[in-house]
This record gives structure tokens, sequence and C-alpha cells, in this order.
């Protein structure tokens, strides 16, 4: 596919698949979009075989800070994501240009060892091809123009987008799609771990890499269970709305390394590494001698593992019974336990900050007056960003209300989308 063919194939024939990556409305905003990194590619790298590529950002519905105890979440993928144009250069060298970041890189792929300092997108583009080689898979050079619309600091993975749309270029250009969306995250955890030092889990990449909304079961963290739900969440006509409260001025490290330490202290009382492998009764009655062992709020803790695990299921079913207010309800029964037992909605450090906290007041007011929606704590916690899902005949409402105590242009409005990491030109050969 050259240039022109790209940008008549999605004038043509892209308005459906668009209308299901992001939306009725958003349909025009991304033709645009897709037809700026065109034409920065052909800018910067001239006339090639090209392939477009789009990876979404990702929210976490149930499960709060589950999985690193091996436990079970439910999350999906949204309609902001990172995008990009694509073609092989027949060189060692990947050249990537980043028009979100203005950034402008380069790898060869025979110089992929981790280097000294390890922070930066050259080191998670090494770490990525890196991945791809220890699987037996072929790595080769190519070009690609990339923009992103994905938030960061929202806790919707805007570097799990990356990773994932970046998997799903070699994939394609190499590997003829021989690769599973697993292996795109199990390939990104990887490069996190030993090119970022950085210990990250699966969930993110697997969000970003299935799309639509998934439910994983981390039991066996070496192959964790997945299974996509089929459920059109666009017919439910709700919108999932990130509201940014405020970046907290404390270090959280130790917030978020206190959570999975407890709960293994809990698990390590039985003999065990995680509390996946404890079983629930005998938590219940050996209480009283864990309180010594591991302190009160390892119990609350721990009691909210148990609870959350459980609470996936339960929005699974609903889900597949088409009962959305049972969904709902458990979001917010997640949220509240979030707040009361995992007690990551702000850190004991600076308890007169307390942004996640005044914020999810506010919701809860707003969707209570109205008996509407749910609302919870999105992500890590301590600080940052809330979830709501609002149908959408309120969302503008809401948006407004939590705009004049958060502070303008602090709501970000989303969806559900059906697709993961996906190159657009397969679906376009399908309308062909």
């Amino acid at each position: 596919m050259n240039l022109l063919e790209a940008k008549n194939i999605l004038k043509n024939n892209g308005k459906k698949l668009f209308e299901e990556l992001y939306g009725k409305n958003e349909v025009e905003k991304n033709l645009k979009r897709y037809e700026c990194i065109l034409n920065g590619f052909s800018k910067e790298f001239g006339k090639k075989d090209i392939k477009l590529f789009s990876s979404p950002g990702r929210t976490e519905i149930s499960g709060n800070h589950t999985d690193h105890n091996n436990g079970k979440v439910l999350g999906g993928s949204i309609n902001l994501d990172c995008i990009a144009v694509a073609a092989k250069n027949d060189s060692d060298i990947v050249n990537i240009i980043s028009e979100t970041f203005s950034q402008k890189f380069k790898v060869n792929i025979k110089d992929i060892e981790p280097g000294v300092e390890k922070i930066g997108t050259v080191e998670l583009l090494k770490g990525i091809l890196a991945g791809f080689k220890k699987r037996g898979a072929i790595i080769g050079g190519f070009d690609a123009y990339i923009s992103s619309n994905v938030i960061s600091s929202a806790g919707v993975s805007s570097s799990a987008a990356f990773e994932t749309l970046i998997c799903q270029i070699i994939n394609t250009l190499f590997n003829d799609n021989k690769l599973s969306k697993t292996d795109y995250a199990y390939i990104g955890k990887y490069a996190e771990n030993i090119y970022w030092d950085k210990s990250s889990g699966l969930l993110d990449q697997m969000c970003c890499a299935y799309g639509g909304l998934i439910s994983i079961d981390f039991k066996n963290p070496d192959l964790p269970k997945v299974d996509e739900i089929d459920f059109d969440f666009a017919g439910a006509e709700h919108d999932l709305i990130i509201v940014q409260t405020g970046r907290g001025h404390a270090d959280l490290s130790a917030d978020y390394s206190s959570i999975p330490a407890e709960m293994k202290m809990v698990a390590k009382y039985f003999g065990k590494n995680t509390l996946s492998e404890v079983n629930e009764e005998e938590f219940y009655e050996n209480i009283i001698k864990i309180r010594g062992f591991a302190g009160d709020r390892a119990i609350l803790r721990s009691i909210h593992f148990f609870d959350e695990n459980k609470r996936v299921e339960k929005e699974v079913k609903a889900l597949a019974e088409n009962d959305f207010e049972t969904f709902l309800k458990n979001i917010t029964d997640s949220g509240n336990s979030s707040w009361k037992y995992l007690q990551n909605v702000y850190t004991n450090n600076a308890p007169n900050e307390q942004g996640i906290t005044v914020a999810l007041s506010l919701s809860e007011k707003f969707l209570n007056e109205r008996n509407i929606g749910a609302t919870r704590v999105h992500g890590g916690g301590f600080a940052g960003v809330i979830m709501a899902m609002v149908p959408e005949k309120y969302s503008d409402e809401y948006i407004a209300y939590m705009d004049k105590f958060m502070g303008k242009g602090s709501c970000y409005k989303m969806k559900i989308r059906p697709y993961g990491s996906i190159c657009l030109n397969e679906f376009f050969k399908e309308d062909k």
C-alpha cells in the first residue's frame, strides 16, 4: 500500500472500522490523525510500501492490586491509542519518529544489550527487540512514524500502548503474525523488567494487546488465563471518564511497595509465596494469629484481595447475562473495598493531600443523586486519578461538575474499544 492508496482507503473504507475503534463522534478527528502521520512518514522516509498500526491504552475495571499476588483482574482497552505508519527498510536500523513528543531515535538491531542508564524510549525499544529474539522470532530494520493521544500519568498505560504497538509492527512486518497477543505482553514485561529495571507485571500489556473487555487469572503467572468477554459495550451507552485529581507531592514508592509486601507477608504465614495460594477459609480461621504476624493493615488488604477476586467473577457473569446494573454495582463495591480495606486513596505520609478522596466523594455525590453509574480509584492509587462509568446522556454534565472542583480539563471521556493492537491493513483486506 502506498501513500495515496492508504489515504483513499481510509477516506472510502475507514468509517466503519473507525466507528468501532473511536466512536461515531470521533471518526473525522481520527481520520485527520492518520492523514497527519501518513504525511509525516512520507516527508521523513519517502515513498515505501507502508502499513498502518494502532494499539490502545487500557483501563482497569476491577482487580485493583491483585495481579502482583497472582489474583484476578478485569480490564479493557480504550479508544485512545498509539498509531503508526511503518515499513521495512532492508537494513539493520530501526528508525522511529514520535510526532507527539518531537523525538527522533534509532537502534541498530545488532546492538540491543541494556545500556548503563536504564531509562528512556531507546532502552524500551531495545528491550522489545531483544524480547523477540529470545522467543526465536525474526527482527529487522524498519521506519516508523508514530503519534499517541494516550494520556500520560493517568493510569491508562501509555508505555504499554507503545510497547504493544512496536510488537504488532515487528510481528506483522517480519513474522507473519505468528506471535500471540500474550507474547506481546511477555515481551513488554521483559523490556520493562530488564531494560528499565521496573518490576511491572503483565496486566497493562495484556489489556492493550487483546482489546475489548478481558478477564485475566494470574494464578499460574507463567501462563495466565485470559478470557475475552463478548459484550457490546457501545450498546450499554455509558462513557468511561477518567478524572485527574492532581499529583501528590510525596514519594509514593513505599506506599505502592507496601501493598504486595503486606499481602505476601500473610501468604508467608501459611508457607506460601502469594495470597492466590492461600485458602480463604483458613485465612479467616487464623486471623488472630496473622494479626500478630503481619499486622492489621495486612489483614484488611488480604480481605480486599479475596473479595476482589470474587467481584471479578461476578462482573464477568453479569456481562455474560447482559446485566449491566449488577456489573456497575460491583465496580462501586470494588472502589469501596479499595478505599476501606486496600487503603490506597491517599498516603499516610501526607494525610492533608487527599485529591483522590475528595474527587471520589464528589463523584459519588453526583452519581448517587441521580442513581446512576459507578466510580472508583483507578490504577495504583494514593494520588492521581479516579474512574467513573457514566450514562452517555449525563457525561457532559458530570464532566462540567467535576471540572468545577478539579479544574477545567481534568476529565477525559473514553469508550471501551473492541480491538487491541492491530494492523489496519488486515481490516481493509476484508473490506475488499
